[in-house]
């Protein structure tokens, strides 16, 4: 008789089996942006000689508030974010032709409002991948204008709302009564910040937009 030899199976249980089977969930989420302003010079810039040289290098900020995901289909997802609340402090170098350098740091809070598009794989056990994309509009929430507008030389002004497109990549880890979802989220701002002054730094800019890299950590 023929010896019979036994398999070893692993059985992995599956958490939040029928988490689809909900049409919204709610969650939470922090972020930490590496953002910086995209820098396109005027053409005062390349005729006045007091600059040398001006550019935005990167900073980190910090990002929270709340999501809503909407199940559309079992590989389609909708999501928005109902409060978005991000802090940035974007710098911009200057160096002048006497060799002396200046910071100027635009230091604000935000409130943004992100709309998302989610493409998912197929769930294998308790992990998935996924793909988003879409937009985030922004309003400045501790903005000064009247006293940005007339500040003098050295000083840099921008406006108080912002449109970006967005688009990144995330993998949702379920467990036994919650899922955890890191996310690397990419934005590239398509409004011109710059707020016309007589300031040098504001006079030599003709342009200037936001870009910024994201980490998620995201729990619903």
């Amino acid at each position: 008789m023929p010896a019979v030899k036994a398999q070893n199976t692993i059985y992995q249980r599956k958490h939040l089996e029928f988490y689809d089977d909900k049409t919204v969930h709610y969650g939470f989420f922090f972020g930490l942006p590496n953002t910086r302003f995209q820098v396109k010079h005027s053409d005062q810039y390349n005729t006045q000689d007091s600059v040398r040289s001006m550019h935005s290098p990167n900073s980190m900020g910090f990002r929270m508030g709340f999501l809503m995901n909407v199940y559309l289909s079992p590989r389609l997802d909708f999501r928005f974010s109902p409060l978005t609340l991000s802090i940035y402090s974007r710098p911009v170098d200057l160096t002048y032709t006497n060799g002396t350098e200046q910071r100027l740091t635009r230091e604000s809070t935000w409130v943004e409002f992100p709309f998302m598009l989610k493409y998912k794989s197929e769930r294998r056990g308790n992990t998935r991948m996924y793909a988003v994309a879409g937009f985030r509009a922004g309003l400045e929430a501790n903005v000064r204008r009247k006293q940005n507008i007339n500040r003098g030389v050295g000083q840099l002004a921008t406006r108080s709302a912002d449109f970006s497109v967005e688009y990144g990549v995330g993998l949702e880890r379920f467990f036994e009564y919650f899922k955890f979802t890191p996310e690397l989220h990419f934005s590239h701002g398509i409004a011109n910040l710059i707020q016309p002054t007589n300031s040098v730094a504001n006079r030599g800019i003709s342009r200037l937009t936001s870009h910024t890299v994201t980490i998620y950590l995201m729990f619903e």
